[in-house]
């Protein structure tokens, strides 16, 4: 019998945030920002483990659930976005 794990314990996400974190951490720019690095590395493990998920769900022939991983990833990654960004570190000096 098969064990079905969350996508949460797959290590999706962990896989993720340090792929996205060594390619950001360099590219570029020249020297480290840490706020940058974060943001990437977070949407990262965002969109991998929405991703991860989604395909998941297609081998199970759930498109429902593929859908709302599609959905969940990207509101994810808008959210991490905003919440990091640059424009959203621009504003937060001016006011």
């Amino acid at each position: 019998m098969k064990r079905t794990r969350m996508a949460a314990a797959d290590g999706s996400f962990t896989r993720g945030f340090v792929a996205a974190a060594c390619l950001s951490a360099f590219q570029d720019r020249p020297g480290f920002d840490g706020r940058r690095v974060l943001r990437h590395a977070l949407q990262g493990g965002a969109a991998l483990t929405a991703g991860t998920q989604a395909a998941h769900s297609l081998q199970r022939g759930q498109w429902g659930g593929a859908l709302a991983a599609v959905v969940a990833g990207a509101a994810a990654v808008q959210i991490i976005e905003t919440l990091l960004g640059d424009a959203g570190r621009e504003e937060k000096d001016l006011g």
